[in-house]
């Protein structure tokens, strides 16, 4: 398996001068998922809870909707420099009877870890169907619990306290418990983690469920909560006006700039309780 932390050497450069030490750094590798056999995307991420990402990551491209519906996942050899296997080519099996993936999804397209999947010409292409729709959940939760979020997500953030160089992802109950969490360099490597979470363990739907993302709420982090069934996603940072535009289509309530006290909710704000907010 690879290493979630690696050592390079830093010179440190500050106002009492100069030195060389080691820093440890988030490890970035590239992992190759391919379905039946066949390559399906390369994506950058962060070693660990692979077969959590190769299950999200196929959940959010409505590949597969429940756990059953794969066989096996499984290293294949991905031999390093020193012959060694690398664990960065994981490939799994549909049940009998599930249809391979479609020539809309099996593309030769490249996952970075700082934008998402590139390559998608059309919004079309990538306005998926979902089995799961949240816009009848009837969650609700209060604003003083979305406030405590942010502070349990990052709590929770082992290894950013020790290399400040991961995004996170945080599954939540309506009263702000904390379900799981996962960490990796890109946004959506992390949000497919927490997916395949839940979907490994039958809870999919994620009706009453607060997703919350460290960065910024992406259309396509809106989508993977849409395809997974989850009614509120939270987000410390920003959304993209189309973010926002398929929140509201998708019956999904947004929230963004979550820090401190403050929010901002641009869709969906009936499901979050306002009254007697302390100040």
């Amino acid at each position: 398996m690879g290493r979630v932390t690696v050592r390079r050497p830093v010179l440190r450069i500050a106002a009492d001068g100069t030195r060389s030490r080691p820093d440890v750094l988030a490890a970035e590798e590239p992992m190759e998922i391919r379905v039946d056999g066949r390559p399906l995307s390369v994506t950058m991420r962060t070693p660990g809870h692979d077969v959590e990402l190769a299950h999200g990551f196929l959940l959010t491209e409505g590949v597969i909707h429940d756990r059953e519906q794969l066989s096996t996942a499984r290293y294949c050899d991905s031999p390093g420099p020193d012959g060694r296997n690398t664990y960065n080519v994981l490939d799994v099996v549909l049940a009998p009877g599930v249809r391979p993936p479609e020539a809309s999804v099996t593309r030769n397209f490249y996952t970075t870890s700082s934008c998402g999947v590139c390559g998608k010409a059309a919004l079309d292409s990538v306005r998926l169907t979902t089995r799961h729709s949240p816009a009848d959940d009837p969650l609700t939760v209060t604003a003083e619990t979305l406030i405590g979020i942010p502070d349990r997500l990052r709590a929770a953030q082992r290894v950013f306290d020790t290399t400040g160089g991961l995004h996170a992802a945080g599954l939540f109950s309506g009263d702000g418990e904390l379900l799981v969490v996962r960490e990796d360099v890109g946004r959506h490597n992390a949000v497919d983690k927490v997916l395949g979470w839940a979907l490994l363990a039958e809870r999919v739907p994620l009706s009453g469920c607060v997703l919350m993302v460290s960065g910024r709420a992406s259309f396509e982090l809106v989508q993977k909560a849409a395809m997974a069934g989850v009614p509120m996603l939270a987000a410390v940072s920003a959304p993209s006006s189309l973010a926002v535009d398929l929140a509201a289509e998708q019956g999904i309530t947004l929230v963004g700039f979550l820090r401190g006290r403050s929010m901002n909710v641009y869709t969906g704000a009936e499901r979050i309780v306002t009254k007697n907010i302390a100040g």
